[in-house]
């Protein structure tokens, strides 16, 4: 094994939704030139094809649960920047699936942070949540005290508390991000428990009706993935944004069934909404992102319908892709009936 002396970046689920739009950012961005950019995904839900292909790029399938898998990387690479985006991010479904959940989205954490320390990483930017902020009151600011309410939020809250720990102790340098409701191209959109806005296009190109839980008053402020580039690249190079966590993403909220109306509309089909029974939720859910702006400037926010076009025009490129059912189910009681296998 020949092992790179040369500084390289390394991407976690590089292969995934926002991973593949930062791995992009990355390779085309100046401040990054001459670096390589090493993407570890284990494809349970990204896609090669998502990837670039790039002279400076490498793939490694593997997952970061596996910390050999984690540490055969860092010693086979100079890894110098991190940026980890690999996690489950079901946050309803986290309930169900509480040890998958903690080993993917904590524990797996917990291997990159320790091999970050080890090789003295000059930044590791971690991409987080608004989950930590529970049923906060919105918008949600930096300054609101994180209450999760979900196994989702709670390890994304552990690992933002573990990173401040690791830089107090090892001196390691890092961002935290909390984007939410994020969808564009590059999602999957076979995935039928998370990204509503994905599920909806899916079950639209399938002829079937789109499922919304309750009576679709929940309210999100939907995000457009390209918005969230430029902070997330720029993080270790802007000094003020070192050992802070942002919120970003977009500032309207809209409601699910709205949300609906607007894809229908996109795809030139009647909504037809099957309503399932409400789930123990979040209700309202949308964050200020002014700290996030006063330190990287003016972020981009694509209009909804705008976004929805974009991602509409990919989609109708990849096609419907199947659904397939979570088969690690830890706890049954109360798991929506669309849900159970």
């Amino acid at each position: 094994m020949s092992v790179s002396t040369e500084e390289c970046v390394l991407v976690t689920g590089g292969a995934g939704f926002m991973g593949a739009h930062i791995v992009r950012a990355l390779l085309s961005d100046s401040r990054y030139a001459g670096l390589s950019v090493i993407v570890m995904d284990d494809l349970s839900g990204g896609f090669l094809e998502n990837l670039p292909i790039d002279k400076r790029l490498a793939f490694h399938q593997a997952s970061i649960v596996d910390s050999q898998a984690v540490d055969q990387i860092f010693a086979q690479y100079n890894v110098k920047y991190v940026f980890h985006l690999a996690a489950y991010a079901a946050e309803g479904l986290s309930h169900f699936i509480r040890r998958f959940n903690y080993q993917n989205n904590l524990i797996g954490s917990v291997n990159l942070i320790n091999a970050a320390v080890r090789a003295d990483v000059k930044h590791f930017v971690f991409t987080s949540s608004i989950a930590v902020y529970g049923g906060a009151q919105v918008p949600m600011t930096e300054e609101t005290v994180p209450r999760p309410e979900d196994p989702y939020g709670i390890a994304k809250f552990a690992v933002e508390m573990d990173l401040k720990a690791a830089h107090e102790m090892f001196g390691l340098p890092f961002t935290v991000f909390r984007p939410h409701n994020v969808y564009g191209e590059y999602q999957n959109i076979g995935d039928r428990y998370r990204n509503v806005v994905g599920i909806f296009m899916n079950r639209i190109m399938q002829q079937s009706s789109l499922p919304v839980f309750g009576d679709g008053s929940q309210q999100r402020a939907f995000t457009y993935v390209a918005d969230l580039v430029s902070p997330i690249v720029s993080a270790p190079f802007v000094k003020e944004a070192a050992g802070q966590a942002f919120n970003v993403g977009a500032s309207q909220p809209v409601s699910v069934r709205d949300l609906a109306t607007i894809v229908c509309k996109e795809f030139g089909v009647e909504p037809k909404i099957e309503h399932l029974a409400p789930r123990n939720e979040v209700h309202l859910a949308w964050s200020d992102h002014s700290q996030c702006e006063r330190v990287f400037g003016k972020c981009a926010e694509t209009p909804l319908q705008e976004g929805i076009r974009l991602m509409a025009s990919w989609a109708r490129t990849v096609g419907a892709r199947t659904s397939n059912t979570f088969d690690e189910i830890e706890i049954k009681n109360g798991l929506p009936p669309s849900w159970q296998t």
